[in-house]
């Protein structure tokens, strides 16, 4: 808990600190960078161009300050979000004295933008929440790295491609066994791994990728869409080198699995709601049902362009048959007289929605969105929608503390 006086020194500059959020996280991300250039690897050039990822840190830590002074995420939404952030940083090695460093340049810029009106007891009061909000992060990220048998320095791996297959347009599986000869990780359907890929020109971005299949114990698959640039956005750098260069017998350094849109309950209806490249990891928990709990009920929904562009259709259509009660229902936005196909952007209310069915998302946000107001709409509860959001989640102090 903050300190009594810390406590109403943040609650009086939390407005000022959210109105000018987004400034802070520029001066954060652009001095922290550019004095240490080395950090470029650990962020996605395409999300810094299009400035999607500088808000992320700062925006989670005023949203903690937030939820602190009982303005913003309730206790059980906040754990969501620590839980997030820190099964992301573990897929990236994140590791504890790096937090120091990002301290000391995200409170410099609070300090710089909002200049003479930082006093030395308000700096001290964003400095305990920033502190407070670390060790959170850095507990739990201990604690995951045990639980993956990590060696937090040295949390990589190596693979070797043993199959690489075309899944749709602009879509591949690469097949990855490890190196090593030992068996590869066990892990939850929805989760994903980081590639760090080794670049043409001498540096390493780093990208999180689904695993696209149930654990096998021998082998992970994970499924990759090239990004392509839209209205004067970059391509992706990760998933153009992985389509162009990245072949059979090829060797990638892989993180450990991560991430937190796994199976939860028992054997209630699964809803599995997808578009585009979303589908990843509604396959592998599809996989994981059809050969672990073939009597629960699931009801499996996609998006996509087209049918040329819709990946793993076969791979849901297999393991669907595999179960007792399966409905599959497909949307695409323009489509060539493919049977059972809706055309159009996907209805809600067309989804058949079992009683107590927990409902999985997984697509750009704009959809996410537009599905969970359709989803609130039909009665289904918040804590029974998960979701993953493919980039940098966007936390904000209030109202809305997430982008999906």
């Amino acid at each position: 808990m903050l300190s009594a006086n810390s406590a109403t020194a943040v609650e009086a500059t939390l407005p000022v600190v959210g109105e000018h959020l987004d400034t802070i996280a520029s001066v954060f991300y652009d001095t922290m960078l550019s004095e240490n250039p080395d950090l470029l690897n650990l962020f996605s050039r395409s999300a810094q161009a299009t400035g999607e990822q500088k808000s992320a840190l700062a925006g989670a830590v005023a949203a903690y300050a937030a939820h602190l002074v009982g303005r913003g995420p309730d206790a059980a939404t906040f754990e969501h979000i620590v839980e997030r952030i820190a099964q992301r940083h573990c897929a990236l090695g994140i590791r504890p004295e790096q937090y120091t460093m990002v301290g000391r340049y995200l409170l410099g810029a609070v300090g710089t933008v909002l200049g003479a009106a930082v006093t030395p007891a308000i700096a001290a009061a964003w400095d305990e929440v920033y502190w407070l909000f670390a060790a959170r992060l850095i507990g739990r990220e201990a604690r995951l790295y045990t639980l993956a048998d990590v060696d937090g320095d040295n949390p990589w791996r190596r693979y070797t491609v043993s199959d690489r297959i075309d899944e749709a347009h602009d879509t591949i599986s690469l097949v990855l066994t490890p190196a090593d000869g030992r068996p590869a990780p066990a892990f939850s359907p929805g989760q994903y791994v980081t590639i760090a890929a080794d670049l043409p020109d001498g540096s390493r971005q780093l990208r999180q990728y689904s695993l696209s299949q149930a654990a096998d114990g021998a082998t992970l698959r994970i499924t990759v869409r090239r990004v392509r640039g839209r209205a004067g956005t970059p391509d992706g750098v990760v998933s153009g080198h992985l389509h162009d260069h990245v072949h059979t017998g090829d060797a990638l350094t892989v993180s450990q699995p991560y991430g937190d849109l796994t199976l939860r309950g028992g054997g209630e209806p699964l809803v599995l709601i997808s578009a585009g490249v979303g589908i990843t990891p509604m396959a592998a928990i599809l996989d994981h049902v059809a050969g672990n709990q073939p009597g629960r009920t699931v009801v499996a929904v996609h998006a996509d362009r087209n049918p040329k562009r819709h990946p793993l259709r076969g791979d849901v259509r297999g393991h669907g048959a595999r179960l007792r009660t399966f409905h599959h229902l497909t949307w695409y936005e323009h489509s060539d007289d493919v049977a059972d196909a809706r055309i159009g952007r996907v209805d809600v209310d067309e989804i058949p929605l079992p009683d107590n069915a927990r409902v999985y998302l997984c697509g750009p946000v704009p959809f996410m969105q537009l599905i969970r107001a359709g989803l609130h709409r039909r009665g289904v509860a918040d804590e029974r929608i998960h979701y993953e959001v493919f980039g940098s989640e966007q936390w904000r102090p209030s109202p809305v503390t997430a982008t999906a």
